[in-house]
């Protein structure tokens, strides 16, 4: 990574704290999920709709979206964005990330003294990071200043289509980032396929795009980072996840007020050069980075001060 701020995240990897298994109800088909204590409060009627399930430390930080180091690259260009960004750069920072999928980055953000917010909608999530000591005030090692330790809230709920996940998320970021999460294929499909395998905003762009602009505070950005692999071969299902493009136009995300500083930009060299220092080549199932990884950005800044009409 370039920046001395984004390697201070990275090293926190090293204090994340380690975490017992953990056992969850999840309802049978999808759809919903349980902790223990609210399992146990049901009736055995409602009991039988569900399965258990017990999630080890690995789970706990990967969840089914892999490493939260993954993050590096996204980081590194939102901080390389900031004009003379300061070494402690993101620990300034309050960050959204929409559909965090998993607690890691987060808990590595807020421990180097970040404001971090994840907002999520699946219910498995909330189950499994529902302790104390999972959220809330969190202690920053590497500094001795007052004041100094980081917050992390996660919000579950579909935003902004949901009041009470809108309410709780609030504004003023300095920085809404969303990786893998806002694809052109999983919003905007070229083929019908399963809805199951697509992301609802609940809302149609024009407002979502509203709600982004609104949540961020002037000067503030928001980044759409997205990997892909390579599109399904003629012949073959449709992959949406293929489809890393941003959802929406250049002209919508400029009439929403925003400054477009990069659009769809590609980074597949350096999203392969950190696949490569992660493993992903590697193991009993490598990847081909070269030819099965790619990626692009959308980077968008609310402007300081409103355009005039």
């Amino acid at each position: 990574v370039e920046s001395p701020s984004v390697q201070a995240w990275l090293d926190a990897a090293a204090r994340l704290p380690s975490i017992e298994p953990r056992t969850i109800y999840v309802v049978k088909g999808g759809g919903g999920a349980a902790t223990a204590e609210a399992y146990a409060s049901l009736g055995e009627s409602e009991k039988a709709n569900y399965t258990e399930s017990t999630l080890d430390e690995r789970f706990y930080y990967l969840t089914r979206y892999g490493t939260p180091i993954a993050y590096a690259r996204a980081l590194d260009l939102a901080v390389g964005a900031e004009n003379r960004a300061a070494p402690d750069q993101l620990s300034r920072w309050r960050i959204l990330d929409f559909g965090y999928g998993g607690i890691g980055h987060l808990r590595m953000l807020a421990s180097i003294g970040a404001d971090a917010v994840g907002v999520e909608v699946d219910p498995m999530l909330q189950a499994l990071y529902s302790r104390p000591g999972d959220t809330g005030a969190i202690e920053n090692p590497t500094s001795r200043r007052r004041g100094s330790e980081g917050k992390l809230t996660l919000v579950h709920g579909r935003w902004p289509a949901d009041a009470g996940a809108a309410a709780q998320v609030g504004g003023g970021y300095d920085l809404i980032i969303s990786k893998n999460v806002l694809k052109r294929g999983y919003i905007h499909p070229e083929q019908e396929v399963d809805k199951r395998m697509l992301v609802d905003l609940g809302v149609d762009d024009e407002t979502f795009l509203r709600a982004l602009f609104g949540a961020l505070k002037p000067g503030g950005r928001a980044l759409i980072y997205n990997l892909s692999p390579k599109p399904a071969a003629e012949g073959q299902p449709y992959r949406p996840w293929a489809d890393g493009r941003c959802p929406f136009d250049r002209a919508a995300l400029e009439k929403a007020g925003f400054r477009v500083i990069e659009f769809e930009k590609d980074d597949s060299e350096a999203a392969r050069r950190m696949g490569s220092l992660i493993g992903w080549d590697r193991g009993d199932r490598p990847m081909d980075l070269q030819h099965d990884l790619f990626a692009q950005y959308t980077l968008l800044e609310r402007p300081m001060r409103a355009r005039s009409n």
